[in-house]
């Protein structure tokens, strides 16, 4: 699997977000380009702990029973459901996201598994330190793909 925590990989994802435009068109979704990076900087936040996100009775009662769909092979679809303090975003300032993402996947990756592990996924609940690095990869992928990079 794809982890944010191999340097190689970083490093691509890095590259995609540097090839985004504030008019990159959306394949799919509601969020412009600018406010999915937005989106993006604060789930990486909330595996960093720099950012709180709730864990809603639903996701801690069945929220377990998809880790394995959401850890596996497959990327995630396109109009995926998402945390609502993740979904619902004012208008943003492109360049000032594309940084803010870019240090928080930075932050992320100088830490290390065993920093990411301590924090508690919304959804899904524990992760160990590398399902955090897939579960990051995976989310970043998905949207970069979203935006044609």
């Amino acid at each position: 699997m794809e982890n944010l925590f191999d340097a190689g990989r970083r490093d691509a994802l890095l590259a995609r977000i540097q090839r985004l435009r504030a008019d990159s068109p959306r394949g799919w979704g509601k969020l412009d380009c600018a406010q999915m990076l937005a989106h993006c900087a604060l789930a990486m936040e909330a595996a960093t702990g720099d950012a709180k996100l709730s864990r809603p009775l639903p996701a801690r009662m069945i929220g377990w029973m998809f880790k394995g769909w959401v850890l596996g092979p497959k990327p995630f679809s396109k109009n995926s459901p998402t945390h609502p303090q993740l979904a619902a975003m004012a208008p943003r300032e492109f360049e000032r996201e594309r940084t803010r993402l870019v240090a928080a996947i930075h932050k992320f990756c100088a830490a290390g598994p065993q920093s990411a592990e301590r924090f508690e996924h919304a959804f899904v609940g524990k992760l160990t330190g590398a399902e955090w690095g897939v579960m990051q990869h995976k989310h970043l992928d998905h949207h970069l793909r979203q935006f044609g990079v």
